[in-house]
């Protein structure tokens, strides 16, 4: 007698099964979109009406505030603004924003590198006491810096704004944590070549840790853009103001009253550019997390 051997027989769906699956399905990625979309717009359109206010007329943008397009197209928000000195605001911005980034930058990297790779007395305790400093709230520091910088006399100066701002535990937690996960191997290569401790890092760590550095200067460029409690403590004179600092004095002091919603938009639209910018040139590496590899040297 021989044995009947049965093979395994995949069943079909019938075709009106499939055709009911594919609407479903097509219906689910449509209201998935939707929902994306909705989500989308009601993100935007506060941009949107920050942008289209900034060129409207005083009048237009009180009895119209929820509408983008202005019913006269005017640029005397940005005329006034080049009349209070916003020019010097933005250029100020400019140079402590830029010296912050790339100060911020290169010690935050040097410090995370140090607390990862090298072995020295105090390095848990060090490391213990920069978490226990992201824990602090900023607000709390606020006179503590102003006595120091005060009694330093570098109150009032450009050094008080860019100095207290050029460590950030964040930072260093963000590059240590990173430097971590990066092979002991690699360097350890690099230190049989001879290469010393400044080299290593340079030429081998540091590139290889490009989209936390990308984090990093995404991070520095946009806190120190917008700071202004910092600036409030660290500095008095109108010589000094940044654009948050001057913004915030001019929609207080003689262009206070009143609604003067295209003045104050319009500040607010330059303010936003830069930082705009940033984030659409780093955008791809922050998703993706794209860095560059280790130059041997």
């Amino acid at each position: 007698m021989s044995d009947l051997r049965t093979r395994p027989t995949t069943k079909r769906p019938p075709t009106g099964d499939l055709a009911a699956e594919g609407r479903r399905r097509r219906a689910s990625i449509a209201a998935f979109y939707t929902v994306l979309i909705v989500v989308a717009i009601i993100y935007i359109y506060p941009f949107v009406i920050q942008a289209g206010t900034s060129f409207k007329t005083d009048g237009d943008s009180t009895y119209n505030p929820l509408n983008p397009f202005p019913s006269l197209f005017t640029l005397d928000a940005y005329a006034t603004l080049a009349d209070v000195d916003f020019p010097l605001w933005f250029r100020n911005s400019v140079i402590v924003t830029a010296f912050v980034t790339v100060g911020r930058v290169l010690l935050c990297s040097a410090a995370g590198y140090a607390l990862s790779r090298l072995h020295f007395v105090g390095r848990k305790f060090l490391l213990a006491a920069i978490l226990a400093v992201m824990a602090v709230p900023g607000v709390v520091l606020l006179i503590p810096k102003f006595l120091i910088l005060n009694q330093l006399g570098m109150y009032n100066t450009f050094s008080a704004m860019i100095i207290p701002l050029l460590w950030d535990a964040t930072g260093i937690f963000i590059m240590k944590q990173y430097f971590d996960t990066i092979p002991p191997a690699v360097e350890e290569a690099a230190r049989i070549d001879g290469a010393g401790v400044v080299r290593r890092f340079w030429s081998i760590m540091l590139p290889m840790a490009g989209p936390a550095l990308v984090t990093l200067t995404v991070f520095a460029f946009q806190g120190s853009w917008n700071e202004f409690t910092h600036f409030i403590v660290a500095r008095s004179s109108a010589e000094t103001n940044t654009l948050t600092t001057g913004v915030a004095a001019l929609t207080t002091g003689q262009f206070g009253s009143g609604n003067r919603y295209p003045l104050k938009l319009a500040a607010a639209l330059i303010m936003t550019i830069p930082v705009a910018l940033v984030y659409f040139v780093f955008q791809r590496k922050l998703v993706r997390g794209q860095g560059g590899g280790a130059v041997k040297g």
